[in-house]
């Protein structure tokens, strides 16, 4: 059985920027990918904005992902493609064995000391969102409607409701538009939008593409293709209001409404989850509450930029790099949180042993906020304050804090405070 330092899983952003960086230790790794090409998602997003944070530039998906893949080549690091993990098992000397399959090898197994979880996100479906009526051809999550477009070269509809407002049904009303379908309207249920301000902008108001707010698809119509679907106006509590039901003919639904982490393996692992990400719970080096496992990028909380996966995959790898090394203690806190002013903070743990440098924390807003602060604070004593003019749930916003030696009684608490100006 062949032993590795650390195991990646996931070839996408994530899992190659790990790569990259553990690349520069020497350590033994090995990535696993389940499809025949690296890349992941960004395979299929062939529109640009991509690497402004990271390169300065606009680059398209594949782009993007070709920067890192080009290193990783030429850095001689192993992929094996076309393969699946079956299970994990922790192994008594805390090594954790993979049995994998692939066509090549059949099934065969490899053990690692570590595990990076770079697995990504899927997407929620039309049996998730319990909308009524038969199953007829027509109904797409917009990242299958996206693939078949971009990659397949195949119009999955001439004429489409999307129901929500996420990034990749903004894209995908853009480009099922400018392939010559018509793109009947945008529907959400909430009273704001769910994608980027950029993404309303440039897919929807550019080409004239009408965004519904407060409304949800209730019914699908037709027997073997999609014929039309109902939509209904919703109250501030999200339920139905009777008597504003309105039909639309159409051929198709996209489906954006939200991802969440892979975490089927994870959860096999027994890694403790965060109910508010739906992914693993953290410290500040991103290893779960299972020794020797960590999670980055989307498999660990959904992000808005690419950007900002890389960067979090680069601090899964340096963590897992000084957990092989050298298998430090830990003394946890909790990061504290109030839950009516944020939606998630990650990471959820600090390890009190491990503050070395500056800690990267992550964070949404449970609403659309204006003229606020975002105060870290121990004890009585603050020691971060940083002003915002507007904070949006869609708008992941990160900050990174010095956190050594300013810890008192243990304890770590983010606040938001109305009108405080830094």
């Amino acid at each position: 059985m062949e032993q590795f330092d650390i195991v990646i899983i996931g070839s996408g952003p994530a899992g190659l920027a790990a790569a990259l960086e553990i690349e520069q230790s020497g350590l033994k790794q090995i990535i696993i990918e389940r499809e025949n090409r690296a890349g992941g998602i960004l395979k299929q997003c062939i529109h640009d904005g991509f690497g402004l944070h990271r390169f300065k530039k606009r680059l398209t998906g594949p782009e993007y992902a070709e920067l890192f893949l080009k290193r990783v080549i030429e850095k001689k690091i192993p992929i094996y493609k076309n393969t699946f993990v079956t299970e994990i098992i922790e192994m008594e000397n805390k090594s954790y064995r993979l049995t994998l399959v692939n066509s090549e090898k059949s099934l065969f197994e490899i053990e690692a000391k570590a595990l990076i979880l770079a697995n990504g996100c899927r997407e929620r479906t039309a049996k998730q969102v319990f909308i009524q009526g038969t199953r007829p051809a027509g109904v797409y999550t917009a990242g299958t409607a996206q693939y078949f477009t971009n990659i397949l070269g195949y119009l999955p509809c001439k004429k489409c409701v999307i129901l929500g407002s996420g990034d990749i049904g903004l894209i995908m009303a853009r480009r099922l538009t400018l392939e010559g379908a018509k793109v009947v309207g945008v529907y959400e249920v909430k009273d704001t939008p769910s994608g980027l301000s950029r993404n309303i902008a440039q897919c929807l108001d550019d080409f004239d593409i009408p965004l519904y707010l407060s409304k949800t698809v209730t019914k699908i119509h037709g027997d073997k293709r999609v014929e039309a679907v109902t939509v209904q106006k919703v109250d501030l509590n999200l339920n139905q209001i009777p008597g504003t039901e309105e039909i639309i003919a159409c051929d198709g639904l996209i489906l954006s409404v939200g991802l969440v982490p892979e975490n089927e393996l994870a959860k096999s692992l027994g890694v403790e989850l965060d109910t508010h990400t739906k992914g693993p719970m953290v410290n500040q080096s991103l290893m779960t509450s299972k020794e020797g496992i960590f999670s980055c990028g989307n498999a660990l909380h959904v992000h808005d930029l690419v950007d900002f996966v890389s960067e979090s995959a680069e601090i899964a790898a340096k963590g897992g790099i000084r957990f092989v090394q050298n298998k430090g203690e830990e003394e946890l806190i909790h990061v504290e949180f109030d839950e009516k002013s944020f939606l998630y903070i990650v990471p959820q743990k600090i390890n009190l042993l491990d503050i070395e440098e500056n800690i990267h924390f992550y964070f949404r807003s449970k609403k659309v906020l204006k003229n606020v602060s975002v105060v870290i604070r121990t004890g009585d004593t603050i020691i971060f304050k940083k002003f915002y003019h507007n904070m949006k749930p869609p708008e992941m916003e990160t900050i990174s804090v010095n956190l050594k030696n300013v810890l008192q009684n243990k304890e770590i608490c983010f606040e938001l405070k109305e009108g405080v100006s830094t």
